[in-house]
């Protein structure tokens, strides 16, 4: 079991190339943070329209509505498809993937969320002549702030696994290698792939609760 890297069967042997694999699962964890933040931004400017009781009009109501469906339907991997024919292989094409779909399911839950806020604050900026932004700035924001956070901080752990899947279809990160260990049957290298993935998720799915606990109680 602790031979050296030319005995098959021992640790070394299994983790040979766990220097680029741990390259890969950082990348596939910047893939998932980066585009959290993109889906998350973009579906708050989503939420804020979409959300009925802030009456933006019921135009904007449906625009908003419509897209926030749409994006959330798409799975990443078909977004992810899509993007690789038109930039190419790459990490590139699965942060975009993984983002227009979080866009779709925190726009929802965020307009959720805004739903069920009380509106005393809202007709307070507005009474004293604040705009319809300025009232979703200032008396809006602040209250759903502590709810927004714990939904992206939760789609995080998400995204993490589904950057982990989208490698498949060549939008990068230790997807791609599993995929290609996984062609030429290296059994080994699959299993250590797999497991390296499974403690990565754990191990951030809890840094994550904590963190989530922690900035929601100072935030409370």
């Amino acid at each position: 079991l602790f031979a050296g890297v030319e005995t098959e069967g021992s640790l070394a042997f299994w983790f040979y190339r766990l220097d680029s694999w741990a390259w890969l699962l950082l990348e596939t964890a910047n893939m998932a943070a980066l585009a959290t933040l993109m889906g998350a931004s973009a579906g708050l400017l989503l939420a804020f329209p979409a959300a009925k009781n802030l009456g933006a009009g019921m135009l904007a109501y449906q625009l908003s509505r419509r897209l926030l469906e749409a994006m959330r339907t798409v799975p990443e991997i078909v977004f992810a498809l899509i993007l690789v024919w038109a930039f190419g292989v790459g990490a590139l094409a699965g942060v975009i993937a993984i983002a227009l779909h979080t866009a779709g399911a925190c726009g929802k839950l965020f307009a959720e969320a805004i739903e069920n806020t009380g509106l005393g604050a809202w007709a307070g900026v507005r009474s004293a002549g604040g705009t319809w932004m300025q009232a979703c700035r200032f008396a809006i924001l602040p209250q759903v702030a502590p709810n927004l956070l714990s939904y992206a901080l939760l789609r995080f752990e998400v995204n993490l696994r589904s950057a982990s899947v989208i490698g498949f279809v060549g939008a990068g990160g230790i997807g791609e290698e599993l995929y290609n260990v996984i062609s030429f049957n290296y059994y080994e290298e699959i299993s250590a792939i797999l497991l390296l993935i499974i403690l990565a998720v754990c191990a951030i799915d809890l840094l994550s609760e904590r963190l989530r606990h922690r900035v929601i109680g100072v935030m409370q």
